[in-house]
């Protein structure tokens, strides 16, 4: 079932819905993006896609806020494959960039867990050009995991 969630996150966005009524994020980044699940198994996530020129910077190449932002999808899909209801809240996501990619190059996004606790989750996150292997970005995603309230604590009166 923990799959089936994450896949489901990917393929239509963080409310479920491919319908362009989401916020900021579904409407921006997910509506036409391309983004294929190709693997997915307990802590790692694997996608790719084409660079869509609308996520170009003025340089163009691949937008450093979009490489970000799917930083941010992935590592949370990552985050589900545990079975969590919630993907949590970012703490931190460092970024380097160390090539670039163009327009229409095919890429691969690979994230994997290298720790999931009771309430910090760590994902990596790589960006490879899919003709070459050749890592262009790399991240790290650090999240806080809310934990569900206590429950109330039952009192004689």
């Amino acid at each position: 079932m923990e799959l089936e969630r994450a896949k489901k996150y990917l393929e239509k966005g963080v409310d479920g819905y491919a319908n362009g009524n989401g916020g900021m994020f579904e409407n921006f980044m997910m509506q036409g993006l391309g983004l294929h699940l190709d693997s997915i198994e307990r802590g790692r996530v694997l996608c790719s896609m084409k660079v869509p020129v609308r996520l170009l910077n003025p340089g163009n190449t691949f937008h450093g806020g979009a490489t970000t932002s799917l930083v941010d999808l992935v590592g949370s899909a990552v985050i589900l494959t545990y079975g969590l209801t919630s993907t949590g809240v970012s703490v931190e996501i460092t970024l380097s960039l160390l090539d670039a990619a163009f327009a229409n190059e095919e890429i691969e996004i690979e994230g994997r867990a290298l720790r999931i606790g009771k309430t910090v989750a760590v994902v990596n996150v790589e960006f490879r050009k899919k003709s070459s292997a050749k890592i262009f970005a790399q991240a790290r995603h650090t999240k806080y995991l809310h934990l569900p309230p206590p429950a109330p604590v039952q009192t004689k009166m």
